[in-house]
C-alpha cells in the first residue's frame, strides 16, 4: 500500500491553524464545534450558516476570526427593508467631479457577518448569495472582485419567525456547513462571568493577528492537498446517496418523510470539509471519523422533509443518524 502524499509545507500550515485555534479559544469560551466549523469554512473557502438564539457569541466569534488573520470584518444587520445595493454597493453622484463614483458595499471584506439573514427579503438574499458563489459583484456593468480569502457567516434565529423570509432550499445548499450553536454549560457560563469581572474580556480590545491573509491562502492550498482515499470518497458518496434512496436503506418511519435527499454538492462539501477537519486535527490524511463528525453539519440543511416529519418528530438529525448506521465504515 502506498503512503499518503504529504502536502507541501504542512508543518507551517499546522502552525497557522494551531495559532488560529488558540486565538479563538482565548476570546470565546467553549463552543468547540463553532470553532471547528468556522475554521473549516476559512480553510476551504466555504461559508457557514449558524442557527441559534441571540447571545451565544456569534458576532464575537466572527470578529475574532477576522482580526486573527488581520482581515477586514463587516457586520450586516439584515432587515426587511435592506436593499441589494446596501450589500454589494452602488454608484453615487459626486457633484464636485460632475460624475458618478462607485461605492463598494460591506460584502467587499474578508469576513462578513450576515446577522439574521432570514430577516432580509428574497431579492437581497439572492444578491448576497450570488456574491458568495461568484466571488464578485457587478455595479453599473463593472465587475468588482471580492477579497480573498472570503468567509461569509450568516445567522438565523430559529425562535422568532415574525417578519422573516425563510431561505429557500437552493440557497441554503450554498452554505458548506450549518452549525447549530448550543447554550454553554454552567461551568463555561461561569468562565464568561469571571472573564468579564476580571477584565479578561474587553469588548474594545482587538485580537492580535496571528496570521496574514497570505498565510490563509497558503493554508487553503495545503488543505486541498490533504489525502483523501478513494474508499473514503466512496463512503461519503454512499452516505449522501442513502438520503436520496431512503426507502431502500432507512427504516420505513424515517424514509417516508424524506422528500428530497442531498445533491452531489453535498458529497463535494463533505469531502472538502473532511480535508480541513483532518488538518485541524494535525493530520495529512482524512479518517472515516472526519466524515462522520461532519455529516450532520454538512447534510442537515440539505435534506427536505415532508410536513409529516414535524408531526412525527423526525428531524434531519435523525435521518442522518439512520444514514450513518446504514453505511458500512471502510
Amino acid at each position: 500500500m502506498t503512503a499518503a502524499p504529504v502536502p507541501h509545507d504542512t508543518a507551517e500550515a499546522q502552525r497557522v491553524v494551531a495559532a488560529l485555534s488558540a486565538a479563538f479559544s482565548a476570546k470565546v469560551v467553549g463552543q468547540e464545534h463553532l470553532r471547528e466549523s468556522l475554521l473549516v469554512g476559512l480553510l476551504t473557502g466555504g461559508h457557514v450558516l449558524l442557527e441559534s438564539v441571540p447571545g451565544l457569541a456569534k458576532t464575537t466569534a466572527a470578529r475574532v476570526i477576522a482580526e486573527s488573520i488581520d482581515g477586514r470584518f463587516r457586520r450586516i444587520q439584515c432587515t426587511p427593508d435592506l436593499l441589494p445595493s446596501d450589500i454589494i454597493g452602488l454608484q453615487i453622484y459626486d457633484a464636485s467631479r460632475a460624475s458618478f463614483v462607485t461605492q463598494l458595499g460591506p460584502v467587499h471584506a474578508n469576513v462578513v457577518l450576515l446577522d439574521e439573514i432570514n430577516r432580509s427579503s428574497a431579492k437581497t438574499q439572492s444578491a448576497m448569495l450570488e456574491a458568495m458563489e461568484e466571488r464578485q459583484t457587478t455595479i453599473a456593468g463593472t465587475v468588482y472582485p471580492i477579497d480573498d480569502p472570503f468567509l461569509v457567516i450568516a445567522t438565523q434565529n430559529p425562535v422568532d419567525q415574525e417578519g422573516t423570509y425563510a431561505l429557500s432550499e437552493a440557497q441554503t445548499d450554498r452554505f458548506l456547513i450549518k452549525e447549530i450553536v448550543r447554550y454553554p454549560s454552567p461551568e463555561e457560563e461561569v468562565e464568561v462571568l469571571i472573564r468579564r469581572d476580571t477584565g479578561l474580556y474587553d469588548r474594545g480590545h482587538r485580537t492580535r493577528p496571528v496570521a496574514t491573509l497570505e498565510d490563509i491562502r497558503h493554508v487553503q492550498r495545503v488543505t486541498a492537498e490533504v489525502h483523501l482515499s478513494r474508499d473514503l470518497m466512496l463512503y461519503a458518496s454512499r452516505l449522501v446517496g442513502v438520503t436520496r434512496d431512503a426507502e431502500k436503506y432507512l427504516p420505513s418511519h424515517v424514509a417516508r418523510v424524506v422528500e428530497y435527499g442531498a445533491s452531489p454538492r453535498a458529497t463535494i462539501a463533505l469531502c472538502t470539509a473532511a480535508r480541513a477537519l483532518a488538518l485541524l486535527s494535525g493530520r495529512t490524511h482524512v479518517l472515516p471519523g472526519d466524515i462522520a463528525d461532519l455529516a450532520h453539519r454538512v447534510l442537515q440543511h440539505r435534506l427536505i422533509l415532508s410536513f409529516e416529519a414535524a408531526s412525527t418528530g423526525v428531524t434531519p438529525g435523525r435521518v442522518i443518524d439512520a444514514a450513518l448506521g446504514a453505511v458500512r465504515v471502510p
